[in-house]
């Protein structure tokens, strides 16, 4: 597993980051506070707080995977 902070803070940032982990075949998890939803729902991730990052967990354990999906999802990682 593959942990990184995203920031995904308009509607069309969450749109694009959902459409390009759908791809992807592994699971991923949005964590806020105690909160855990599927990063694949874009209902789900409206529940949170989009306005600060936000911890993914991918579900991945290939190394080669994980690091196509980290490119992947560049534009969405908190810097």
């Amino acid at each position: 597993m593959k942990t990184t902070q995203i920031l995904i803070d308009s509607i069309d940032k969450v749109k694009a980051f959902v459409n390009e982990i759908a791809k992807f075949d592994c699971d991923f998890d949005l964590i806020s506070g105690r909160y855990v939803i599927d990063a694949k729902s874009i209902m789900g991730i409206f529940s949170l707080d989009i306005s600060k990052p936000i911890e993914l967990d991918i579900h991945v354990n290939d190394d080669t995977e994980a690091a196509e999906i980290l490119k992947a999802i560049d534009p969405y990682l908190a810097k």
